[in-house]
């Protein structure tokens, strides 16, 4: 009987212990608004374990060796806004910024169109975007709404936030949407070179990271994941040959101090490693337009974007690239070189 009762209070702390740790695990997700509600994916994303095989003889095959230091400089958000899109080009076509994606469900893609056109040689990809995050300036996907009903919300917007989409979308529904993106920049002169997640929104549901990389598959592009999302691959689900796994992925994140941008960004250069790794970057001019769009919003927000173009057009930072020896590469080239 004392045997029993011992066994039946080291259950019950077991069942509390494991409990508990659940809670943690998913209560930091949500904190750190990471969109992941199945254990097994949970599991892998806290342990960082990955199996996956780098592409093997990229660097070469972009005529570089396996010990030079490889750089993309991404540009997110193009199409955002009139703000957005002239801090884009200007950077695009003056070499601050070596690749760029566009959101094709946003109201300024025309111009982008216009802009591709007249500049073949530049790199334009797809920024695949399935959320609508900013207050007052909203959007629906490329489809109609009724043509997927689980993307979009009550008032025939994409949906607010990652969570909210990671719970309602439908699989199949969600790959019209990405696919309807893809026709769409096509239709208006952009040839695009790769696709990437607005706001990693398809990263973290294995069911519809599988429909992101099926698109990239299914249109010979280059598939953007990084280090992190890559713990999703194992036996049972292989990275496929056109995906490229940034194991070193940099951004600026919320709650950088303003007066610490320049220094964050050369801290990475100065301290980049061999290999592929990607900067992204979001550009844009502090004026009316993106402070309208912005608002109550500073993260990402018109000041950032400025500080962004500030510093990746700055003569410390170009300066930071030479001296660190550090070789811009283009989604294009890697496009070239895996198809």
């Amino acid at each position: 009987m004392k045997f029993k009762n011992i066994l039946i209070r080291i259950l019950k702390l077991t069942l509390i212990s494991v409990t508990l740790l659940f809670l943690l695990i998913f209560g930091y997700f949500e904190y750190e608004e990471i969109p992941i509600y199945n254990i097994k994916v949970a599991t892998k994303f806290i342990l960082g374990k990955t199996s996956y095989k780098p592409y093997e003889g990229l660097a070469e095959k972009l005529g570089f060796s396996k010990d030079d230091k490889l750089l993309i400089i991404h540009a997110d958000d193009i199409g955002l806004s009139n703000s957005v899109n002239k801090a884009s080009f200007k950077a695009l076509k003056n070499g601050y910024v070596s690749s760029g994606s566009i959101m094709m469900p946003c109201d300024y893609i025309s111009d982008v169109g216009q802009f591709a056109i007249e500049n073949p040689s530049i790199d334009l990809g797809l920024h695949l975007t399935v959320t609508s995050e900013w207050r007052d300036y909203k959007w629906n996907g490329v489809l109609q709404p009724n043509k997927t009903p689980s993307l979009i919300n009550k008032k025939g917007e994409l949906f607010k936030n990652k969570k909210k989409f990671v719970l309602n979308a439908d699989p199949l529904e969600l790959k019209s949407e990405l696919q309807a993106q893809v026709d769409l920049s096509k239709s208006i002169g952009i040839k695009p070179t790769h696709i990437d997640s607005h706001e990693g929104a398809l990263f973290y549901d294995e069911n519809l990271f599988k429909i992101y990389l099926e698109i990239g598959e299914e249109n010979k592009l280059p598939v953007f994941v990084p280090k992190m999302v890559a713990v999703h691959f194992d036996k049972n689900f292989p990275k496929p040959k056109n995906v490229v796994v940034i194991e070193n992925f940099y951004m600026a994140q919320k709650g950088l101090e303003y007066d610490k941008w320049e220094t964050f960004y050369l801290d990475i250069l100065n301290n980049l490693n061999p290999g592929l790794s990607q900067l992204i970057v979001h550009l844009g001019y502090d004026d009316d337009e993106m402070k309208s769009i912005s608002v109550d919003h500073p993260d990402f927000g018109s000041k950032w974007r400025n500080l962004d173009y500030n510093i990746v057009s700055s003569d410390n930072f170009q300066e930071a690239l030479k001296r660190n020896n550090i070789q811009l590469v283009s989604w294009k080239e890697i496009q070239s070189a895996i198809y």
